[in-house]
């Protein structure tokens, strides 16, 4: 201690170092610095790039971790709007800006009407009215958290985040700013409160299959999910009517004689309502394409054309409400195919108890247990059904749509596949972001 000191007051007041043992601990001390501040730096072939600095941000949150997230710091998000699958990406998209700051999302309201304008008559619906609360968090558990106000001990002030807009507000000084709000001061709030945009609307920064473990993790209720079911079983009961009628050897998929096995069905999102064919007419001009609107006629006849599709087939049409008096919908199909919706059926009481959102997601959990799937690349609804069944056949261990009687497959009827049917649809899970998917480019090809 007192050689520390002596070599320190020579130093200080600028006296020549003389002294051998003073030289010698001064080296030690600047080779100990040295290597303290730039080892680091000059690490990796000589320096740390954008790639290892954003690293640096996500490591303790990859999807290996097993750190968890933290529980006793929040992000909370303005209510989630629009369509149900806008709501859900919406959803996901908060779900993963709290991943990255390490914090649980405050449980948020999504909307049960659907008015794109007129925002103060959106009608709120709690997160857990329409998923499961406890069973989110259990599926997704160390990857997202999800958490209630009353999770709260509010023992420090509410941070807002102002989220920037504009076309000056890109992706990277978006990203910049969430990376801020990593360190300290801010770090130290117990909630930091996003405001401004819904969150559909904030800049993506996360790959699709980031989007596609936080939509594994969205179970509906159950009293939704038993709707649903109700609407299935009456799509298989119109097929085993129809198969006990022509006998077994002809059923609807093959040479099953058990009419106790359930009768498969493919679903349809059958988009040619007034507003879609608007819609896709200016996207086309746009984006310079021809492949985004389809007739009524070309659907009917590329679905009928589906390799394998034997009848006769059970075919259930999802469609906007201002289609259901249109009994032209169920005419015209290929022989073999019977083409049902919510009327025929006698469900549409099931879907006039909800709201809107409740309706789509009946819909929605109808679409996604069909046996085969038919939609529109450039659609939403569609778009979100064909990546979440590409999740479960990869789950299975199934890695591409080319092979014969791959299970759970999807088709994009706007784009012509072989033989003049619906092109196959299998979803790109190795995109960097959610954009793909919005403009129809987010397909697997044989």
């Amino acid at each position: 201690m007192g050689l520390a000191s002596n070599c320190k007051n020579q130093m200080l007041f600028g006296r020549n170092l003389k002294s051998i043992t003073c030289k010698g601990l001064a080296l030690i001390v600047i080779a100990l610095f040295l290597g303290v501040v730039l080892l680091p730096l000059l690490s990796g072939y000589g320096g740390m790039d954008k790639n290892n600095l954003d690293l640096v941000y996500s490591r303790s949150l990859s999807l290996d971790s097993d750190n968890g997230i933290r529980k006793d710091k929040f992000l909370e998000v303005p209510q989630i709007v629009w369509g149900l699958n806008n709501q859900k990406i919406a959803f996901a998209r908060a779900c993963l800006t709290a991943r990255m700051l390490n914090r649980t999302l405050l449980m948020p309201s999504f909307s049960a009407s659907l008015f794109y304008k007129e925002i103060d008559r959106l009608q709120p619906i709690s997160f857990d009215k329409v998923f499961q609360f406890d069973r989110f968090d259990s599926l997704c558990n160390g990857f997202v958290q999800l958490g209630s106000f009353s999770d709260l001990r509010n023992q420090t002030g509410v941070f807002e985040l102002q989220k920037g807009s504009g076309r000056k507000w890109t992706a990277e000084r978006d990203l910049d700013q969430l990376k801020q709000f990593i360190k300290d001061p801010f770090d130290g709030y117990e909630v930091i409160r996003i405001v401004g945009k819904n969150p559909f609307l904030w800049h993506d920064h996360w790959p699709v299959k980031d989007y596609a473990r936080v939509f594994e993790c969205l179970v509906l209720v159950e009293e939704i999910a038993k709707e649903a079911d109700r609407v299935v079983s009456k799509i298989r009961e119109v097929g085993k009517e129809i198969s006990s009628k022509i006998g077994s050897e002809q059923s609807d998929f093959g040479s099953d004689s058990s009419l106790l096995e359930p009768v498969p069905y493919v679903a349809v999102h059958m988009r040619i309502e007034i507003d879609w064919m608007i819609h896709c007419k200016k996207l086309e001009r746009k984006l310079n394409v021809s492949e985004i609107c389809s007739s009524r006629q070309e659907i009917m006849e590329r679905v009928g054309n589906i390799l394998g599709l034997k009848g006769p087939t059970v075919v259930y049409l999802a469609v906007a409400d201002s289609l259901l008096e249109d009994s032209s919908i169920l005419t015209g199909w290929k022989d073999g195919l019977v083409p049902v919706e919510k009327n025929k059926l006698g469900v549409d009481g099931i879907y006039k108890k909800y709201p809107y959102l409740i309706q789509s997601a009946i819909d929605y959990e109808v679409c996604s247990k069909a046996d085969v799937f038919v939609g529109n690349s450039f659609s939403t609804f569609s778009s979100l059904l064909a990546l979440e069944r590409t999740q479960k056949r990869i789950r299975m261990g199934v890695t591409s749509s080319c092979g014969a009687d791959v299970r759970w497959p999807s088709y994009a009827y706007n784009i012509l596949g072989e033989s003049n049917g619906p092109h196959k649809w299998m979803t790109n899970m190795s995109d960097s972001s959610l954009k793909a998917i919005s403009y129809g480019s987010n397909i697997i090809s044989c």
